[in-house]
């Protein structure tokens, strides 16, 4: 797929630690958009896409923020989820005029043992973009993962 001059910056500016710590595409060596169609594919076999997983996410933060700090079990107790808020705000890489809290929430699968962490940045970036950041990156949500713990879909099983 051939970029556009503006996708190349794009491209390049998610790249770089501009506006993140080791930037959103980690070690990742495709193009931001080659990343964005991958994952939603991934979605896709689960009968999913990016704005279902990003409403669940904003759910459960908004849940985790009642806990001030602490765990609080939802879903009759098959998760627990926990936020922790930082100074500062975080910016759209795409440019969009909104800025995000510095929040992290933590969801925990106890059956599972499995852990997904995400930011209010990262909310955004799925839901309007598609995006999960890129392979190695330091907040990289896999779309798969984000099935098995928000919406109970079985990774192993045949979709």
């Amino acid at each position: 797929m051939k970029m556009s001059p503006q996708d190349k910056k794009l491209d390049q500016m998610l790249r770089s630690s501009t506006l993140v710590a080791g930037g959103f595409m980690g070690t990742d060596t495709r193009s931001v958009f080659v990343v964005i169609e991958a994952d939603a594919a991934v979605l896709d076999k689960y009968g999913l896409n990016a704005a279902m997983v990003a409403r669940r996410m904003q759910e459960l933060t908004n849940q985790a923020q009642r806990g001030l700090g602490t765990w609080i079990d939802v879903n009759g107790g098959r998760l627990r989820v926990m936020s922790e808020e930082y100074k500062g705000l975080l910016v759209c890489p795409w440019g969009h005029p909104g800025r995000y809290d510095k929040r992290i929430t933590i969801v925990e699968c106890p059956e599972k043992g499995q852990t997904l962490t995400w930011s209010d940045l990262n909310i955004h970036l799925i839901d309007a973009h598609g995006f999960f950041e890129g392979k190695g990156s330091a907040f990289r949500i896999e779309p798969e993962l984000a099935a098995a713990i928000l919406f109970h879909k079985d990774p192993s099983a045949e979709p």
